[in-house]
This record gives C-alpha cells, sequence and structure tokens, in this order.
C-alpha cells in the first residue's frame, strides 16, 4: 500500500442512525441541532426521514430497532458537533435541561483540563451518545476537566 490516496477531498458525509421512535427523535434532532426534515419516507414499513441544513444533508433516521443504544458493544461511540462559541454551547445547554436530557457531566466541561475547547455530552431519546462543543473560549473558565488525563469525549 502507498502513502497516497486517491480520496483528495475527503470530509466526513451524513451520520445514519437507527431509532426506535422516529417521530420522537425528529422533533429531539429539529429542536436541539436546528435541522430541517427534507425528506420523510412514507412507506409504513420502511420509516426514515432525512434531516439536513443550508442545503447539506447531516442526519438520517431510520425507525429499525428497538431497545437503547448499546455502549459495551462495537460500533459508533458518539457523535460531535461544533458550533461557533461557547455561547451556543451553553444555549444548548440550557435547551436541552428544558427537555430533560441526560447528561454525562454536568455542565459544559473542557475535553482535557486547561484546554479552551470543550462542550456539554448527552444522549437522545435512544441513547445514542451526543456532543456539542466548541473549539474555544473554555480555557478562561472555571471549568475543570471530568478526566484530567484522558479525552473528556472518550469516556462517557
Amino acid at each position: 500500500m502507498s502513502g497516497t490516496t486517491a480520496l483528495r477531498t475527503l470530509q466526513t458525509g451524513h451520520v445514519g442512525l437507527n431509532v426506535t421512535d422516529l417521530d420522537r427523535s425528529v422533533d429531539f434532532y429539529r429542536t436541539v441541532l436546528g435541522l430541517e426534515l427534507t425528506h420523510r419516507g412514507t412507506d409504513p414499513e420502511r420509516r426514515y426521514a432525512l434531516l439536513g441544513r443550508d442545503g447539506r444533508l447531516v442526519v438520517t433516521l431510520w425507525q429499525q430497532s428497538t431497545g437503547t443504544f448499546p455502549t459495551t458493544t462495537p460500533g459508533l461511540h458518539h457523535l460531535s458537533f461544533e458550533v461557533a462559541d461557547l455561547d451556543e454551547v451553553r444555549a444548548t445547554e440550557e435547551l436541552l435541561r428544558t427537555l430533560g436530557a441526560e447528561f454525562a457531566y454536568d455542565g459544559v466541561v473542557p475535553h482535557r483540563e486547561g484546554s479552551a475547547s470543550g462542550g456539554v455530552f448527552f444522549t437522545d431519546p435512544d441513547g445514542i451518545r451526543l456532543e456539542v462543543y466548541t473549539r474555544t473560549g473554555l480555557a478562561d473558565t472555571a471549568a475543570e476537566a471530568p478526566h484530567a488525563d484522558a479525552p473528556t469525549c472518550g469516556f462517557f
């Protein structure tokens, strides 16, 4: 295998998630992330929704699962969404609190001790782990990292 790649413009595309209740999940992702419903499948045996922003597909939701998201098996660890600044992270935290979301940590926390980046870590209605973060602004706060010697996002 050579050191070059044909994928010179690679970037993350949309993320597809299995959910137990499509309507509940559509509402959650629209409310929390400000996504727009761009298409919904109409076949009752194949329920799905496409959600995006600014003409770009971000998340697809597929109603084809039961139970809650297993964090003890190989697969997705968490999804992370970046926002412009600490004010947006804090506004997201407040919104999540009004929705009764479950948080991994209390409040906005840095990615590492002394890090300028950080965010809120929470779960969606099916237990899928999510993060809304900013790259800057936390170094000037008194927030402590939950894990001094490891990335916060890796251990929730």
